[in-house]
């Protein structure tokens, strides 16, 4: 169940209503039945899947609090880690490993048939393996208790607005909000609205119709000039960025409607001056993750610099490798990596010789030049991202430096297979009109504990509530062109 489906449509405000009439104590049971119904939708028999995942880490996490024994708390964790992530690897990576291991023996064999096996990827596999897995580590750490309720528990890996795409939540920041009594309240139901608005406005405007133009592109490597390629790669990067970033937004959006606040996964990447900054800024649970998990543990910055160049590379390639099983995401990772390292490197020299010369590198004039240079250099490490293998990779950055036939007809092409009539227009511009109002929204006087029956007299209920209408109705309207062409898509990181 995608969340821009008229299926969601009609399960979100079904299962927001029913929690707010229930009591308290059988909301668990009616979140935990609806995350289940909402995660079967995509395939009935991955809930055998997750139900393994969530009682090892639930028995594991248990068996560990119940004893000072190094040794013994050392082997749950361990036990844990191999099935959770033996269970990831199988499923995400076997086939990716067998190929590799194929394109080996083809050295020596060049007769060596394919090895592929005929298994489907869990939807949101990625998400929830790491998610249970901080919980079990943190038990073990010491930094949270172990969950004795499994309800709770289950509820906590399953939550159905994060559970497919994130965010990765800790145990300390998402299970005592669902061990909670929420109260209705006016601020919850605005924030929430506003999030979910600002969600399908990034999702079925601006990563789906970046997307129309993209896919044209891409479709035919071959035959594009290096502005369409650059282009298409740049237009990609705001695609990928809207595209998670919506669906993050209509997760809080959906979560905050029942009391509940996830954790911001975006902050304004794009505008970063720096690839340190950027990656600080985007998907930032992922980011924690590692750096917690395995940054951290391998010895983070507290060794030599050579070794935190080590430790960097390392997890940039698994970081990579976590997006998808494929080459092309792991050369994606490594670039990455190789550009933060550098950054790491001439940090000091750098502002050691501006301190010198006068010049503030925080200046807006001096940080919008460090904007652009990012932008400029990350482009084309968009193209191992986007790129299907890397044959397609090395043909893309060959007519990136090699077809420079700007005014060729190409791109002209491929803009108007935006198919971008007067209706699409209008569509779109009444969608960007609708985000502006929404933005513009008053968050009124009411405090988070406020009932919705009063204390927020003072906002203007009418000029709130037809605001609301008309920016949903706007991006409404602008999806349901999408539809009626077949240009609306599923959420790219469900695949990961």
């Amino acid at each position: 169940m995608n969340f821009n489906s008229i299926e969601f449509l009609i399960f979100l405000p079904v299962v927001v209503t029913a929690y707010w009439l229930l009591p308290f104590k059988a909301r668990w049971v009616l979140l935990l039945a609806a995350s289940l119904f909402f995660y079967m939708s995509w395939n009935v028999w991955l809930i055998i899947l997750i139900g393994i995942t969530t009682v090892t880490a639930y028995v594991a996490a248990i068996a560990v609090s119940r004893t000072d024994n190094v040794k013994l708390r050392k082997a749950w964790l361990i036990a844990t880690l191999v099935i959770c992530l033996g269970i990831l690897i199988f499923f995400k990576y076997i086939n990716f490993l067998l190929e590799s291991a194929v394109g080996v023996i083809r050295l020596f064999n060049a007769g060596q048939a394919d090895i592929v096996l005929d298994i489907i990827l869990p939807v949101g596999i990625s998400f929830y393996t790491f998610q249970t897995l901080s919980y079990v580590i943190d038990v073990y750490r010491g930094d949270y208790p172990a969950e004795r309720h499994f309800g709770y528990f289950a509820l906590y890996v399953t939550y159905f607005p994060q559970l497919v795409a994130g965010p990765i939540e800790k145990p300390g920041t998402l299970l005592p909000q669902l061990r909670t009594e929420q109260k209705l309240n006016s601020d919850d139901l605005l924030e929430g609205g506003k999030w979910l608005i600002s969600g399908f406005f990034r999702k079925c405007v601006v990563a789906d119709f970046c997307g129309i133009f993209v896919n044209k592109v891409y479709a035919d490597l071959g035959s594009a000039n290096a502005l369409a390629v650059f282009a298409a790669s740049a237009l990609f990067l705001f695609q990928i960025y809207n595209d998670f970033a919506g669906y993050s937004e209509i997760a809080l959006g959906s979560a905050r409607l029942m009391g509940v606040k996830l954790t911001h996964n975006f902050e304004k990447p794009l505008t970063s001056a720096s690839f340190t900054e950027f990656f600080r800024r985007w998907h930032i649970t992922l980011n924690q993750w590692f750096t917690q998990y395995v940054y951290i543990p391998l010895g983070g910055s507290r060794c030599g610099k050579w070794r935190r160049v080590l430790n960097t590379m390392i997890v940039f390639a698994l970081c990579g490798l976590w997006h998808g099983a494929n080459w092309t995401f792991v050369l994606w990772g490594l670039a990455a990596g190789v550009f933060v390292s550098i950054e790491s490197l001439i940090r000091r020299p750098v502002r050691a010789f501006c301190n010198e010369k006068g010049i503030d590198l925080q200046s807006p004039g001096v940080r919008f030049i460090r904007q652009i240079a990012v932008f400029m250099l990350f482009v084309p490490c968009c193209i191992l991202f986007r790129a299907q293998n890397v044959a397609e990779i090395g043909v893309a950055f060959t007519r990136l430096f090699t077809a420079w036939g700007f005014g060729g007809e190409y791109f002209a092409a491929a803009f108007q297979s935006l198919g971008m009539d007067g209706g699409r227009l209008i569509m779109l511009a009444a969608s960007l009109a609708g985000m502006v109002l929404v933005y513009r929204l008053p968050r009124g006087d009411s405090s988070p504990s406020l009932p919705l029956s009063g204390g927020y007299a003072r906002v203007n209920y009418n000029c709130t509530a037809a605001v609301f209408i008309y920016g949903a109705l706007a991006v409404a309207f602008c999806w349901l062109a999408l539809l009626a062409g077949s240009d609306v898509s599923g959420f790219a990181y469900f695949q990961f």
